[in-house]
């Protein structure tokens, strides 16, 4: 991939997961109406504190992927916060799929940016 690419892509995924880390503790950005089930899944999150500890991952993720320090292993730490993304919203909220989509596709072009880093580790 080309460095400058691949540079932009980290930057805009880096800028995209802290602006939504610190947005969970901030709350600048509107809440879209949820389902039922949506809104209580959702509930159940916030109240046993598992979206605080998710944004806590999203901030020090971002700010590792912009720095570029240790970016490697925030991108496969992010992974799992990007398809339970996918998956809520293709479960439980389709209309709001977009975002979370665009999480997932800057991840995955991320991580195959890194490629060259996983190498030792999946020979």
């Amino acid at each position: 991939m080309n460095s400058k690419v691949f540079m932009v892509l980290r930057i805009l995924l880096g800028i995209f997961v802290l602006v939504f880390g610190v947005n969970k503790f901030a709350d600048f950005l509107p809440m879209p109406e949820l389902s039922a089930e949506a809104g209580a899944y959702f509930g159940a999150l916030s109240s046993s504190k598992t979206l605080m500890l998710v944004g806590i991952v999203e901030i020090v993720a971002g700010l590792a992927i912009l720095l570029d320090k240790f970016g490697a292993l925030m991108a496969i730490i992010l992974m799992s916060i990007s398809v339970n993304a996918v998956l809520f919203h293709a479960v439980l909220d389709p209309g709001g799929i977009g975002g979370a989509a665009a999480l997932l596709i800057l991840n995955i072009a991320v991580l195959y940016g890194y490629k060259d880093k996983y190498k030792a580790l999946l020979s």
